[in-house]
């Protein structure tokens, strides 16, 4: 269904002529040689820590972002090399749902507009027919039709997160990308999207793509399992074996199994470049593992298991 090979996102932060004395220009490799695929009405879950480049990757996938290097195919067929015809098939295809509902709504538009606005750029149906598939969109998101007439601003949070969800389903996708689809909600509300994407997986045979920091929710939802470091892909295994199984330094320190030096916890988008080097592994200053080989190339993801990769030099 979906297909990432080798995907590179970087961006070069500069700085005047002044500040280069005390801070050079470097290289943040947001998204660094990422590879992944994503079978027909599976749940692919992505994990890591802020700054990992989770979003950077879904947004490189969705091309929202151009990419440097790499290729994203879709059903066989290169994203980046699609004409505007096949771009927008593309768009109607793979939906996004984004982290930040409020950002993705328009305060402006009730919401009856906002759920008609995507049917209206694709051309789908005439006006009753799209007002009947807002009404069952509604129903399938578990949103009265009451709150047709009103503004975002007037929903609750996990509300707004609704909408936004219904409005990617109105056009019958293949493909939900979630970027943090439960993050900022209470526990009561994440879990009821997270059982609604899942109740919709399965009666519509999407494919999902489901981004989060949450471990448990991954591990929980997912067929399979991706970790991401610093733009990298550590670690590939199977939701079920995920907590007990995970075998790459990273991996198990996020899941309290392992130890780590002690790094900073990143922030939001930004990589430290000293300890990202290109020849060694980008885990090599926190990982209390690590040997001579680590300095010197980048592991690559290898099959350790059956259907379990891990880039690391020090597992077998």
């Amino acid at each position: 269904m979906l297909e990432v090979r080798g995907l590179c996102k970087h961006f070069l932060v500069g700085h005047g002529p002044l500040g280069r004395f005390q801070h050079p220009d470097h290289v943040i490799r947001a998204v660094d040689g990422v590879s992944f695929t994503v079978a027909e009405g599976e749940v692919f879950g992505i994990v890591g820590e802020s700054g990992s480049g989770k979003t950077t990757l879904a947004r490189v996938v969705l091309r929202l972002s151009p990419a440097d290097v790499g290729s994203v195919r879709y059903r066989g067929t290169e994203v980046f090399g699609m004409d505007k015809a096949a771009l927008k098939r593309f768009r109607r295809e793979v939906q996004p749902v984004f982290q930040d509902a409020d950002s993705t709504l328009d305060p402006r538009q009730h919401v009856a507009s906002v759920l008609e606005e995507p049917l209206l750029i694709h051309g789908v149906g005439n006006g009753e027919e799209r007002r009947r598939a807002i009404r069952g969109v509604l129903g399938q998101v578990n949103l009265s039709p009451s709150l047709l007439s009103r503004h975002p601003s007037e929903l609750s949070g996990g509300q707004r997160q609704r909408v936004a969800l219904g409005r990617a389903l109105l056009l019958e996708p293949h493909v939900i990308i979630a970027d943090e689809p439960t993050s900022g909600l209470d526990p009561i509300v994440a879990t009821q999207i997270l059982a609604l994407l899942l109740k919709l997986r399965r009666e519509r045979s999407l494919s999902l793509v489901l981004i989060s920091h949450d471990l448990e929710t991954v591990a929980y939802a997912s067929d399979r399992v991706g970790v991401m470091y610093r733009g990298r892909m550590v670690e590939v295994i199977g939701g079920d074996y995920f907590r007990e199984g995970a075998r790459h330094p990273y991996s198990r320190f996020l899941l309290g199994l392992d130890e780590s030096l002690g790094e900073t916890v990143l922030q939001e988008g930004v990589h430290e470049h000293v300890h990202a080097s290109e020849s060694g592994c980008s885990y090599l200053h926190s990982c209390p593992h690590h040997v001579h080989d680590c300095h010197v190339t980048a592991p690559s993801l290898r099959e350790v298991a059956p259907g379990h990769l891990v880039a690391c030099h020090v597992v077998k």
